[in-house]
């Protein structure tokens, strides 16, 4: 998967594929096929491998409307740290082979739409049934939105982009998620001290004699 996913499928060539594998022509035919079929198996396997356990760390180790704005915080920081520059592997399959493959792109949308319904907006419901994100929220239609940014970043994410624009993503994010009435303070918010009077002071030294 790592080649397709750095070189792309047409930048790939048959012996890249054998000198990756540490295979010969004769055991990649034998094994997958040929390289489309290859190329598929491991659209199938990115889900599993990639997709799904990230999404179930998200969602064990944060409320649910955190859950999102992480998700987007760790996308932009690996940005910031030069980790994001192959981009998402499905993304980038999407804008090379899907217009012109349809069994690809029934696996593009079908990995799209799990994260739509199972991430996004299963978050947004339980959010909302919380009392951690508003219940204005229509969940579908936000959970949309959300994967719309999402692909957008992704497609950035590939072009080295400024951190203003990386920032403006995260502030849309929240935007698009009103909090509800229960719904965590991440920081204690800290007042400045009053500066007391004079006859509070006096007073206050009184009471210590």
């Amino acid at each position: 998967m790592e080649i397709f996913w750095h070189q792309g499928y047409r930048g790939t060539s048959l012996q890249d594929l054998v000198e990756t594998m540490g295979i010969n022509r004769a055991s990649l035919y034998d094994t997958f096929g040929d390289k489309y079929a290859l190329f598929i198996e491991t659209l199938h396997n990115y889900t599993d491998t990639y997709a799904k356990p990230f999404f179930a760390r998200l969602r064990k180790t944060n409320p649910p409307r955190q859950a999102i704005i992480a998700l987007f915080d760790e996308i932009c920081d690996g940005i910031v740290k030069g980790e994001e520059k192959n981009g998402c592997y499905i993304i980038n399959t999407a804008l090379e082979i899907s217009p012109h493959d349809t069994t690809v792109a029934r696996i593009v949308n079908r990995t799209f739409a799990y994260v739509e319904k199972n991430f996004f907006r299963k978050m947004i419901e339980q959010g909302q049934a919380r009392g951690e994100i508003s219940q204005e929220l229509i969940p579908a239609t936000t959970a949309r939105t959300l994967l719309s940014l999402l692909i957008g970043l992704r497609v950035l994410s590939r072009n080295d982009p400024d951190k203003a624009l990386l920032n403006s993503f995260k502030i849309q994010v929240e935007a698009l998620l009103p909090p509800g009435e229960n719904a965590p303070v991440p920081y204690p918010v800290s007042r400045p001290r009053r500066r007391q009077t004079r006859s509070e002071v006096v007073r206050a030294v009184a009471h210590v004699a």
